[in-house]
């Protein structure tokens, strides 16, 4: 798994009046917590930008005054009219134990539905998994070359080793569906 070096300030101030402050020094407030602590910081917005604004899923290295922690990504808070990054809150990663983060799904193959007037739809951009962090892959590789028309990918059918879902075992991945293209194919036949 790709992972992101990010400078972190510890802050020694909680709460509501402590985060703003931070804000309007042009800093976004953090929290990483995890294994019975929990650290209050900020970083700047432009080095946490490539983990925020993009697809992918990275494990964060913060720096405190050459002290280094991993961490994961565990919630991101927005402004509800600007797109400034309010609070951000992180989860420690410990040595041995797994952790849940959110993983992209990528779909390869031509699916046989498609091929007779079917449209593929990806249901689910991202997957939980819970792994060691060693065994936690860049992204998931669907393969739907054998999805015919009205079949669908769940979650249950997905096989990775040294991975556990976290997502229900019923939630549709992709699926073929059913077009006027597919059904004038289906009725020719």
């Amino acid at each position: 798994m790709k992972t992101i070096s990010v400078k972190a300030v510890k802050r020694e101030e909680y709460g509501k009046k402590a985060a703003k402050a931070v804000r309007r020094e042009g800093m976004v407030p953090c929290v990483l917590s995890g294994h019975g602590e929990s650290v209050a910081f900020s970083v700047d917005p432009r080095e946490i930008k490539p983990l925020i604004y993009t697809p992918n899923s990275y494990i964060v290295e913060f720096d405190f005054d050459g002290k280094k922690e991993q961490a994961v990504l565990r919630e991101a808070q927005f402004h509800p009219v600007r797109e400034q990054i309010l609070h951000l809150d992180f989860y420690r990663i410990a040595d041995g134990k797994p952790v849940s983060i959110a993983i992209p799904v990528r779909l390869t193959g031509n699916a046989e539905g498609v091929k007779v007037g079917g449209k593929l739809a990806l249901s689910a951009r991202k997957l939980v998994v819970s792994a060691l962090v060693e065994n936690l892959p860049d992204e998931l590789v669907v393969d739907v070359t054998t999805l015919g028309v009205g079949k669908t990918i769940f979650v249950g059918d997905l096989k990775f080793e040294n991975l556990k879902f976290v997502t229900p075992a019923t939630t549709a991945v992709c699926a073929v569906r059913v077009t006027r293209a597919s059904r004038g194919a289906a009725a020719q036949d």
